[in-house]
């Protein structure tokens, strides 16, 4: 018998590679500004003229469009249509709202007829602001449902195999577009407070991440050959590209929504991330009034501590989600995975907003926040596949991301605002970082509940290990 293309090593890694570029691209456009987000308190010495509460309205657009329905009606076209098409629309979307970002921060954007329209005829006060801000809720829309087809197409091509490794190991790449642009921030831009700062240096790092994305856009290409090949094999797709066992049915909304353990990894998902996400998004701002900014040399170049600090984020989770993929796969115990993740994330932004203002504290709570960011996501994506059905992980990946994407959308708001209403930087990092506490111990609460629930029902298989027996 001719051997399945899945059940190629070769062919499994290759197509692993090519759904991570795409996510890898997303990750860098999405934090381009993370590290350079102090430069938001002097708008004066913007020629964007985009304040604190400006850019988090800004980072909260990434999220609007998948919370006011988008997210759920375009998850049922998920596993309705196949991921093929419906990935090919939705990569499609991300590389359009990125352009859009991009026209609206360069130079050329001020004078355009665009920026008149916005600005006279919609009467917004910052044209910039709000075509970033569409250009950004396009590009989320369709970063979250390339996601969704990222993670159902992984499921898929590495199911009974090692698939929380290749999970994290397509985690551990998007993330090293986090850290690449976390380090090219600070250099690219002049991130400077007592200096102006031009159109012409802010517009750089989007266009930097625009290309990536084309460079994503033609690798989803490479993976879509070699799906059609396999699915040619297995003899069972129509003209859409979505075998039978994957045609949707809206009676499968209801079905997952009732389901328990879908409901509290669901929750999880949400309190969990904005602890991490929504920081990054303030990460300079938080960063540097707390441990103080410091210039030192490493390899020759110089760097900034607080950029340092960031920096290990992604590389803690670059190096640990495929190592606690791994781990899970062969060991398995997820939910215990879950709980201590969420418990490492609250230790580590109770150093971030308690420990003496010394900078070897930052170091370790960023440290410690890389490690939960590794554990929970190498533990809570696999599991949705043992509770929803393959035909149904579409529909239920984008619920969660839709639940998700309510707190992504809220938590940088009230962030933005918190840095703009009170007085001191020091207050407003304070009271941030309670924000972010309080989003921890929720976590905890709810992982502890669901790690009694897998006890109670072993038939789930949430603590068993991904890979079976060869």
């Amino acid at each position: 018998m001719k051997k399945l293309l899945r059940e190629s090593k070769t062919a499994r890694w290759a197509v692993l590679l090519c759904l991570a570029l795409p996510m890898f691209a997303s990750y860098f456009f999405d934090d381009m500004f993370s590290m350079v987000s102090q430069i938001f308190h002097n708008p004066e010495l913007l020629e964007l003229g985009w304040d604190t509460e400006n850019y988090g309205f800004y980072g909260g657009a990434y999220s609007s469009l998948c919370v006011f329905g988008g997210l759920i009606i375009c998850g049922m076209l998920l596993d309705k249509w196949g991921v093929r098409f419906t990935g090919t629309l939705f990569v499609t979307l991300m590389v359009c709202g990125s352009l859009i970002v991009s026209y609206a921060l360069s130079p050329a954007f001020p004078g355009s007829a665009i920026a008149g329209f916005v600005g006279n005829t919609l009467g917004f006060e910052k044209p910039s602001l709000a075509a970033a801000y569409a250009g950004c809720a396009l590009f989320g829309l369709g970063s979250e449902i390339a996601g969704v087809a990222v993670t159902k197409s992984i499921a898929k091509w590495f199911k009974g195999k090692e698939m929380a490794l290749a999970m994290g190991l397509q985690l551990a790449l998007a993330r090293l577009g986090t850290a690449i642009a976390l380090l090219l921030a600070p250099r690219v831009i002049a991130a400077k407070q007592d200096a102006y700062l031009p159109l012409s240096e802010s517009n750089d790092m989007s266009e930097i991440g625009l290309f990536l994305m084309v460079v994503g856009f033609v690798t989803w290409f490479v993976f879509i050959s070699f799906d059609k090949k396999s699915d040619k094999q297995s003899a069972a797709v129509d003209v859409n590209g979505a075998s039978e066992e994957d045609k949707f049915r809206f009676s499968d909304i209801g079905k997952i929504l009732t389901n328990k353990h879908f409901i509290l990894i669901s929750f999880l998902c949400v309190f969990f991330y904005c602890c991490i996400n929504s920081f990054k998004r303030f990460a300079a701002a938080i960063l540097v009034p707390r441990f103080g900014e410091v210039a030192i040399s490493l390899f020759g170049v110089e760097f900034k501590t607080s950029s340092i600090m960031m920096i290990l984020l992604p590389i803690f989770t670059i190096v640990f989600t495929p190592l606690f993929g791994s781990t899970i796969d062969n060991k398995g115990k997820a939910t215990k995975w879950l709980l201590t993740g969420s418990v490492v994330v609250l230790f580590a932004h109770l150093i971030i907003a308690f420990a003496p203002q010394v900078q070897v504290f930052g170091f370790i709570g960023l440290s410690l926040l890389g490690v939960g960011y590794s554990l929970v996501p190498a533990a809570m994506w696999p599991s949705v596949t043992k509770i929803i059905p393959e035909s149904k992980l579409g529909t239920a990946y984008s619920l969660i991301f839709w639940i998700q994407n309510i707190g992504l959308m809220s938590v940088p708001v009230v962030i933005g605002k918190i840095f703009n209403a009170t007085k001191t930087l020091t207050d407003a990092v304070f009271y941030s970082e309670w924000v972010f506490i309080t989003l921890a111990c929720i976590a905890i609460v709810i992982s502890l509940v669901l790690k009694k629930s897998s006890q109670n029902h072993p038939e789930l298989g949430l603590d068993k290990p991904n890979k079976s027996e060869e």
